[in-house]
């Protein structure tokens, strides 16, 4: 019998990454898990409590900012999913990135994502690996001039004006991105990154609670408002996380994947969100009805993400699901 592959996943407790362990524990691999602390109390029992952890899972201690910290965890797997590369808002000194120059933007907001980044896979390069999956953001797929149907392939953020724009936290996305794909070319590394936006669905942690969606849908439960108080003007793109996780495992596994895939299902203007969220919470406090003509959703072309054979939840599947779940208040 041939023994189940491993799998290595940076970013363990994160909301993508705890994901992707669940899923690929659902499919038979062995996964290496990589925390801050492993031995956290409030996250390390609800990844040993996945069904398949006892025997499957195994977590280690790695910081991306430090060079060859990930060295350990990567050691006999077969492929990286990178997913620690959380969006950083605040410098070290608790300055927003909004109010930076570009100097301490680079510094501060920028450059330790690609340097994270860099720094777990040359620990897979170093080891042998030749099949690595990044999560990174939708937010590097916004060309100017904006375009009616974008794609993973022609259409990049400009980092410079993502910059003159106080946007360090997007161009983090789009700098590293490039400086991954550069470095898989140099390495011989088969390289695939997901691009998802608003996350939906059940959580792992109590911790990932606490940020949206799942912070404002449990408000409207709650009878509480919600994320607005008037209805933007602008849309939301999203995805069900066992969705999300099913796509990077199928850019894992099948050979041929490489390059950037979107990691939503589609994106909804916000005054047809809430006409759906209000079908499934009659009772809940709707924001101020929007007063201009609705701009279009942002439209995708999902050819290369349909090209991975992951069926995807729909909009209002995703939303009754999340709220469902929410309800039951798993947490206690």
């Amino acid at each position: 019998m041939t023994p189940p592959k491993t799998v290595c996943v940076a970013g363990a407790s994160g909301l993508v990454g705890s994901h992707i362990i669940q899923a690929a524990l659902g499919r038979g691999y062995r996964v290496h898990g990589t925390l801050r602390d492993s031995t956290a109390a409030d996250k390390v029992p609800y990844l040993a409590g996945l069904d398949g952890a006892a025997d499957g899972l195994a977590l280690f201690d790695a910081e991306m900012a430090r060079e060859r910290s990930f060295d350990a965890a990567v050691d006999g797997a077969d492929g990286v999913f990178i997913a620690s590369l959380i969006p950083t808002y605040f410098g070290p000194d608790g300055k927003p990135a909004k109010d930076m120059d570009d100097e301490q933007g680079y510094r501060d907001i920028i450059m330790p994502t690609v340097n994270g980044c860099l720094n777990i896979m040359g620990s897979a390069a170093r080891h042998g690996i030749r099949t690595v999956v990044i999560c990174s953001s939708t937010s590097s797929t916004n060309p100017l001039p904006a375009v009616a149907v974008k794609n993973e392939v022609e259409h990049w953020s400009d980092e410079d004006q993502q910059c003159r724009a106080k946007k360090y936290t997007s161009a983090a996305k789009t700098v590293m991105e490039k400086a991954a794909m550069a470095f898989a070319k140099d390495n011989g590394i088969r390289l695939s990154i997901l691009l998802p936006t608003g996350l939906y669905g059940p959580v792992i942690l109590p911790e990932q609670m606490t940020t949206n969606p799942h912070v404002w849908l449990r408000r409207l439960i709650n009878g509480e408002k919600g994320l607005h108080d008037q209805i933007p003007n602008n849309s939301s793109s999203m995805i069900h996380l066992h969705d999300l996780a099913e796509l990077f495992l199928a850019a894992y596994e099948n050979p041929a994947a490489a390059g950037r895939y979107f990691g939503v299902y589609d994106s909804w203007h916000w005054q047809d969100l809430y006409g759906e969220l209000h079908k499934i919470l009659p009772d809940m406090v709707m924001p101020a009805p929007l007063t201009e003509p609705p701009v279009a959703a942002t439209g995708f072309d999902f050819t290369r993400r349909d090209s991975l054979g992951v069926a995807i939840r729909d909009i209002p599947t995703l939303l009754r699901e999340t709220i469902d779940w929410i309800k039951t208040d798993p947490f206690g």
